[in-house]
Order: C-alpha cells, then sequence, then structure tokens
C-alpha cells in the first residue's frame, strides 16, 4: 500500500519535528556529564515517561495485542496472562529502588559499570560493559529491523527505507542533542504512540456490533479476561511464577544494571527523585500494557464478526493488518508515526548509552585526563554516530538471516543479562569477592546460559534468575577455592620455617 497523502503529511511533520527539537535541546551542551546525563537535572515525571518509552519497542506496540489476540504455538496467550509478567516487573522495580539506586548516588557517575570499577577492578568493569555494548548493537540493530518489517507492511516502503529512515532521522537528533533531547522526544514519543494506540480502541469501539457490552461477552465466552495461570512449569513464559519471578529479575538485570535505563536514573536531581521516577513508571506501564492487551482482546472480537480474506497465522499480523485496512486518513498516519515513535525511543537511548559506555568506561580511563571536555563530547558525539551504523549494518545483515536466526540473536540479552546481575550481586555481598573470581562467575553464568538456551526447553523469564544464581554460586566457589589455596601456601610455608 501507499500512504495517503494525509497520513505521509502526518508523518513528515512528526519526523521532521523530532529532529528540529532534538538539534534545539542540544544547544549550549559543552561537557560529556551534559551530553550523558543531561547535567543532572531532569525532573522526575520526564524521566518517569522516558523509561516507559525506552522499554516500549515497536515489537511492544505490535506483539502485545497479538498475544491477547491468539494463542502462539505453545498453546499460551489469547487472555491477559501476560500482565503476570508486569507484575513480576512491578516487585523488579522495588527491589532496584533499594538495593542499586542509592549505589549510583554515591559518586559522580556516568555509567552503572563505574560501580563495580570501585567494587572489583578495571577488568570486571570493561568485561560488563564489553558485554552490554555486544548485545546492545546486536538486539537493538534486529529490533530496527523488526520495526522495518512492520512499517514495510503498513506503508509499502521496501525494508532498505524503512531501516534507513529510522536510523538516520534517530542518529541526527541523539547526536545533536544527547541525553536531554532522548528523554523529551522519549516524553513526546510516549505521548503519540499512546494517542496511537486510543485511537485504534475508539475505532474498534466504535466499529463493534453491540458496542462495549457484547465485546465483554463474547471475550469472556471465550476466556478472554483470565489473567493468572498458577501452573508450576519451566517451560511455560506466561504462568505466576515465570511472571512475577522471572520478570522481576528480568527487572532488576534491565532497569537496575544495563546503562540504557541506568542513564536516566543518573539524570535526576537527587536519589530520591530517580525512585519516584521508577516507581510511577511501574504503575504507568501496568496501564499501559493492559491498554496494548484490551486492543488485542477487541481485535479479537472485530474480526470474529468480520473475519479477514485470509486467517492469520501470526499473531504479530494482526494490529498492522487493522491499521492498514480499518483506520480512515488521519488516523493511519498517527499510529503509523506511534510505530516510529516507539522504534526512536528505545534506539536513541541506544546510541547515547552506547557513547557513554564507550567513552567512560574505555576512551577515557585509557586516554587519562590529558584532553579537554571538548574533545571528549567530540568523541562522544562520534561513538554516536558510529553506534548508529553499526545497528544499520546489523539490521541489514538481519535481512539475509531466517527468523529462527534472528530470535536466537534476540535472546542473547536474556542469558548476558543474568550475568551482569550476578556480578552486581556479588559486589553486594558483606563478603569480599576478589575480581577474578567475579570474572569467573560471569563466565560460567554466560556458559550455563548458553547451555540453558541451546540444549534445554526452559522458558525464557527464567534465563536471567538462573544466570545471575550461577554467577553468584560461581563466584562465591572460586573465592573460596582461592583462600583455601592461599592458606595452605600459608601452612606450608609456616611448617618449612
Amino acid at each position: 500500500m501507499h500512504l495517503h497523502a494525509l497520513n505521509l503529511m502526518i508523518l513528515i511533520a512528526y519526523l521532521v519535528g523530532t529532529t528540529l527539537l532534538g538539534i534545539w535541546l542540544g544547544r549550549g551542551q559543552r561537557t560529556t556529564s551534559e551530553y550523558f546525563v543531561s547535567g543532572r537535572n531532569l525532573p522526575w515525571w520526564a524521566i518517569a515517561l522516558s523509561i516507559v518509552a525506552t522499554e516500549t519497542s515497536t515489537v511492544t506496540f505490535i506483539s502485545v495485542p497479538g498475544y491477547a489476540y491468539m494463542k502462539g504455538a505453545g498453546g499460551e496467550g489469547g487472555d491477559l496472562t501476560f500482565l503476570q509478567l508486569v507484575f513480576g516487573y512491578m516487585v523488579g522495580r522495588l527491589t532496584i529502588s533499594v538495593l542499586f539506586i542509592p549505589l549510583y548516588f554515591r559518586g559522580e557517575l556516568l555509567t552503572a559499570y563505574q560501580v563495580l570499577a570501585h567494587r572489583f577492578g578495571e577488568r570486571a568493569r570493561r568485561a560488563a560493559s564489553g558485554l552490554f555494548l555486544v548485545t546492545r548493537s546486536l538486539t537493538d540493530g534486529f529490533r530496527l529491523f523488526a520495526t522495518a518489517i512492520v512499517l514495510t507492511a503498513v506503508t509499502g516502503w521496501g525494508d532498505p527505507t524503512s531501516i534507513l529512515l529510522i536510523g538516520v532521522v534517530t542518529i541526527l537528533y541523539t547526536y545533536v542533542g544527547g541525553q536531554r533531547a532522548v528523554i523529551w522526544t522519549d516524553v513526546i514519543q510516549f505521548g503519540v504512540y499512546m494517542v496511537g494506540a486510543l485511537a485504534a480502541l475508539s475505532v474498534l469501539l466504535a466499529r463493534l456490533p453491540g458496542g462495549w457490552e457484547a465485546a465483554w461477552a463474547m471475550a469472556e465466552a471465550h476466556g478472554k479476561w483470565r489473567i493468572f495461570d498458577f501452573t508450576w512449569d519451566l517451560t511455560r513464559s506466561y504462568t505466576f511464577w515465570s511472571g512475577t519471578i522471572g520478570g522481576a529479575f528480568l527487572t532488576m538485570a534491565t532497569h537496575g544494571t544495563d546503562q540504557l535505563i541506568v542513564q536516566r536514573y543518573l539524570a535526576s536531581r537527587t536519589a530520591r527523585q530517580a525512585t519516584a521516577a521508577l516507581l510511577v513508571s511501574a504503575l504507568i506501564v501496568l496501564l499501559q500494557f493492559f491498554l496494548f492487551l484490551l486492543l488485542g482482546v477487541l481485535l479479537f472480537v472485530f474480526y470474529a464478526y468480520f473475519p479477514p480474506p485470509t486467517p492469520f497465522t501470526k499473531s504479530d499480523r494482526v494490529f498492522p493488518h487493522f491499521i492498514v485496512h480499518e483506520l480512515p486518513a488521519g488516523l493511519v498516519g498517527l499510529v503509523v508515526a506511534a510505530i516510529f515513535a516507539a522504534a526512536m525511543s528505545t534506539l536513541s537511548s541506544s546510541l547515547n548509552s552506547s557513547a557513554a559506555v564507550t567513552v567512560t568506561d574505555f576512551y577515557r580511563p585509557l586516554r587519562g585526563e590529558r584532553f579537554s571536555e571538548a574533545h571528549y563530547l567530540r568523541v562522544a558525539r562520534g561513538l554516536t554516530l558510529g553506534w548508529g551504523i553499526v545497528q544499520i549494518s546489523v539490521a541489514f545483515i538481519a535481512r539475509a538471516l531466517s527468523q529462527r536466526i534472528v530470535d536466537e540473536v534476540l535472546a542473547i540479552a536474556a542469558f548476558t543479562n543474568g550475568a551482569i546481575l550476578g556480578v552486581f550481586f556479588l559486589g553486594m555481598l558483606p563478603r569480599r569477592i576478589g575480581e577474578s573470581a567475579a570474572l569467573m562467575g560471569m563466565a560460567s553464568g554466560l556458559l550455563v546460559m548458553l547451555y540453558i538456551r541451546v540444549f534445554t526447553s526452559i522458558a525464557w523469564p527464567w534465563f536471567i534468575v538462573i544466570g545471575s544464581a550461577t554467577t553468584v554460586i560461581a563466584g562465591l566457589a572460586s573465592q573460596t577455592l582461592r583462600e583455601i589455596t592461599i592458606r595452605r601456601a600459608e601452612l606450608m610455608r609456616i611448617g618449612r620455617s
């Protein structure tokens, strides 16, 4: 399909407006602190909305309604059980507010991994930072490709055009505006995709025969309102146990130790404001995911009355099909802009956080303080451009891979985040853990997670639980063995003397 002129005008206005806003917000920046954490003076409510926008990608915007619409290949879905994972997100945020946020306000930090340098040493810091950079480049490059697929379906553009358009616009405003542009455009992008979702919801309700009452009755008859599944099964992704436990550990990793989100806390004025932003974001996320799932339930009712020409075989095709064929001119442009917004909010954060980690954890320690802030700011902007090119390149490579390989690469985040979370846990223990033991724990966590991913059918919400637990246990065991070895050597030396 080709976009109607009005839809195209709305989309162009959004893209141009976002770019100009980012350029305007970037004026006057002179230091890396201003570029990476906006001088630590952003309001907590803007940071809260930015956190939500960053964790909401286009895949989320499209796939969560599809989850409620129909069951997946494993028999899960077709209801509201996804919310069990969101309940875990809320538990994880409470834990982060107690354990992690106070750590990040004990000094003038720019990255999460500086904490590891203070606790263990530079090797541990660089290992965690390197894992972050590799994971972020791969996952967000593939996420960019996934967004291009959706845009191609909605607009009729080719994948290369969609990839380049999203990538170039995001690079431009992030390159110039830094974290200040990222957060304030996140606030706008949150508004855009929420308005788009609400607009689609209003059209659905207006089109349904019998209105809300009939929709509720049909959905109830098909079990669409079910929220809880107390089955104990490690191979299922959306049960109460995998959702609350796995979701809590997932959030502790992604929101507690991942630079993508931690950088937002560091832009807050105080630890209290960072905590407020995180906890308020929990409520917003709950309401947002309920809205997305409600869209999926109402799409099920809609297509029960008005079946598509060809039955849907993949759940993530349902919402794009509705956008293309059912929304009026103008609203299509708004929802397409919402798809862009969901993608760009995540990608811009990824570029800025990757540049922050590269400069703060690698370049600056190696180069020392021999250069001016102006030099480090130029390097930061250059790295923003460089990481943007890397992610665009990964997106193009993804086009040549099968969908199965795409899924495998996206799963990297699950087991790398477990190892990083585990080493942070090691650093919080009252017992002193050496750097070598911490690195051994991380390596063990990665190896165990690689085995779990390849050779077992354990569901992905358990990955970070297992990965972080393995890292802690292996780190403690390595430290204990080292202490025993040193003690034996001392006893032998005393015996010889």
